[in-house]
């Protein structure tokens, strides 16, 4: 079986996200990748015949990844988990509201010694696929990246282990 671009960029993705319970295995990764799709088929087999939906089957793919993440992690008492959308409001991903947002998951995950902090929607939020990628716009997404990872390092305690994924 030929597997596409997108195809293995999911799957490399799942066994990132899902480290913690694959062990990085690839096969267990591709079980959960599969799930993943067979859930959307409906808008896998609508994106087989119009490739102009690929942007919407990756939103729903993440979207559906996280659900699944933080279903797993919500039930594992010693893990803490958060979830923050770029594009949850049309304000989200500005300096203000992101950091807000952050803080509000680096509180919530302050009493687990492991925890998950999941950004997702951050580059569409400023770097929209249907406007031109201005400089000003790499480099405030450039900037907004580079915020949370500071933000994440000076407020988590040394002794947590967070892990800090971007999707």
């Amino acid at each position: 079986m030929k597997r596409t671009r997108d195809d293995l960029r999911r799957l490399h993705f799942i066994n990132e996200l899902f480290a913690p319970v694959t062990g990085r295995d690839l096969y267990l990764a591709e079980q959960i990748k599969t799930a993943i799709t067979f859930s959307l088929g409906e808008l896998e087999a609508q994106t087989a015949e119009h490739p102009e939906f690929a942007a919407t089957f990756d939103a729903a793919f993440n979207a559906a990844a996280a659900q699944l993440l933080a279903k797993l992690f919500g039930d594992r008492p010693r893990h803490g988990f958060f979830h923050w959308d770029a594009v949850a409001t049309p304000h989200a991903a500005t300096p203000l509201f992101t950091r807000a947002g952050i803080m509000t998951g680096l509180k919530q995950l302050a009493p687990f010694r492991e925890s998950t902090l999941l950004v997702t929607n951050l580059r569409p939020a400023l770097l929209p696929p249907a406007k031109r990628a201005t400089p000003r716009r790499q480099r405030d997404y450039t900037e907004a990246l580079a915020f949370i990872r500071e933000l994440t390092a000076a407020r988590t305690a040394r002794t947590a282990n967070l892990q800090l994924l971007f999707l």
